[in-house]
């Protein structure tokens, strides 16, 4: 009898065992995500403008693919939009060159701006780190209209 249970515990186990492996194969792998957010004004614009535009962006980064997707609200500009950007790196209060086109270059852009993009990994690290920021530019304020820069919520 105990070499039936014998067999029994080893052919329960092996079973077992080739279970969990069959389970750790199928799973899904789950994508490490972070949300950030910006809030979108003319006082953070560098210089200020005196801009009543104001709006919001969201940009949700996988750090396993560096792909970002973003959704950007913008109201009350002077005028329309003529490009909305990620821009860094660079702190709050200080200017960068344009890392993503956010809106579709050298067309005019409505509200809501969505996309989705590739990052390079040195832009991924920028923007973990608080060194992006959305930019909303404008025929009257082509340096910028509106501008927040994005942390993570």
């Amino acid at each position: 009898m105990s070499h039936t249970f014998s067999r029994r515990s080893i052919l329960a186990y092996g079973l077992g065992s080739t279970g969990v492996a069959l389970l750790a194969m199928t799973s899904p792998s789950q994508a490490a995500t972070t949300t950030f957010k910006a809030d979108l004004k003319s006082s953070s614009e560098v210089p200020p403008n005196n801009s009543t535009g104001s709006g919001s962006g969201t940009v949700t980064l996988d750090s396993t693919t560096n792909e970002i997707t973003w959704n950007v609200t913008f109201s009350g500009l002077t005028g329309p939009a003529t490009a909305v950007h990620i821009h860094g790196p660079a702190p709050a209060g200080r200017n960068a060159g344009v890392l993503i086109w956010l809106s579709t270059k050298g067309k005019t852009a409505t509200s809501p701006v969505s996309g989705s993009a590739k990052f390079s990994a040195a832009d991924t690290s920028d923007l973990m780190n608080g060194q992006c920021y959305i930019n909303v530019h404008t025929a009257a304020n082509p340096g910028g209209e509106i501008r927040g820069q994005l942390l993570k919520s």
